[in-house]
Formats: structure tokens, C-alpha cells, sequence
């Protein structure tokens, strides 16, 4: 029976640790995307930048976008380092199931030794039942993490539509100062 409890505790922690792997994939993968986003927008506003002797209007418009590009870079920061903590605290989840299991052996060594007596027997159960509850603990643990993990994978996917909505943003200004600039010439 203890036995039994240890596969199904090995194989949580084995699924955990799978789930954790691609959720820390996805993050990534979100963060990339951004990068990549910051990168059109820096590469749009440089050429805005050399429109701005036919469109001085724009330069705001650009500032202003700027500072969200700027604000969403920090978000994203603030995003790793909370999935950063969430890794570390997943560690230490698996720290202490480490150390659990061992304590388990333990137990199971000491229970075979002291089953002919009752009384050694019920406190041994009494230890069980406690290294029960610890590992219901971990699992609550474990979900609150994961839970952390798919608001941050949430977070992620609504910074990067609001990328894309600032960068079809900054290609209309880039169409209107094109727009500008060949009625400027024309005059």
C-alpha cells in the first residue's frame, strides 16, 4: 500500500515537472514573439523619424507610443521574474518531495521492523498519516503554481495582441505620413 502511494506520488511529481517544462516553453515562446514585436515597432518609429520634416504633428503620436512599447518591455520583465519565482518555488516544492520520499522509505523500513507491536505500529501510522497531509499540501501547492503559470501565459497572450494592435497603429501613421509627404512634395 505505501508502496503503491510512492508510484503515485513519483509519477505526480513527474507529470508536474512535465507540465511546468512546457508551460516555461510557452512563456518563452510568448516572450520571443514580444521581442520580435519590439523589435517592427523600433525599426516603424526610425522611419517615422525621417518623415518628421512633413509631419512634425506625428512626433506626439510617436513619443507616446514609445512609452507603451517601453511600458509592455517592463511588463514583460516583471513576467519573467515572476515565472523565474515560480520555477524557484516549484524547486523547493520538489526539494521537499525529495526529502518526503525519503522520510517515506524511512518509514517503511521502520514499519517493517515494528509490526509486532501494536503500539509501535500506531504511531507509525500516525507518521503516515501526517506525511499524507504533507503531500495533499504539495499537490495544493503544485496547483496553485500551475494556476500562476496560465495567468501569466494569459498575460502574455494579451500583451502580444496589444502589440499587434499598436503596430497596425504605427503602419497607418506610417501610410498617413506617406500620404503627407507626397502632398508636401506636390506643393
Amino acid at each position: 500500500m505505501v508502496t503503491d502511494v510512492m508510484e503515485v506520488l513519483v509519477k505526480r511529481v513527474i507529470m508536474a515537472e512535465s507540465e511546468t517544462a512546457v508551460e516555461k516553453e510557452k512563456v518563452a515562446l510568448g516572450q520571443e514573439e514580444i521581442q520580435k514585436k519590439a523589435v517592427q515597432i523600433e525599426n516603424m518609429s526610425r522611419k517615422l523619424e525621417e518623415m518628421e520634416s512633413f509631419a512634425l504633428g506625428t512626433n506626439n503620436i510617436l513619443n507616446e507610443m514609445r512609452l507603451r512599447v517601453e511600458d509592455l518591455v517592463e511588463e514583460t520583465s516583471r513576467q519573467r521574474q515572476r515565472a523565474a519565482e515560480n520555477e524557484q518555488e516549484l524547486s523547493r516544492v520538489k526539494q521537499e518531495f525529495e526529502s518526503l520520499k525519503s522520510y517515506m522509505s524511512s518509514l517503511i523500513s521502520v514499519r517493517e521492523t515494528l509490526l509486532s507491536s501494536e503500539k509501535q505500529f500506531q504511531t507509525i501510522e500516525r507518521l503516515f498519516e501526517r506525511l499524507v497531509a504533507k503531500t495533499t499540501q504539495l499537490e495544493g501547492e503544485k496547483k496553485q503554481k500551475e494556476a500562476e503559470v496560465q495567468k501569466l501565459m494569459e498575460e502574455n497572450v494579451r500583451l502580444t495582441a496589444l502589440l499587434d494592435k499598436k503596430e497596425a497603429q504605427l503602419l497607418a501613421m506610417n501610410e498617413q505620413c506617406k500620404v503627407m509627404a507626397l502632398s508636401a512634395s506636390n506643393i
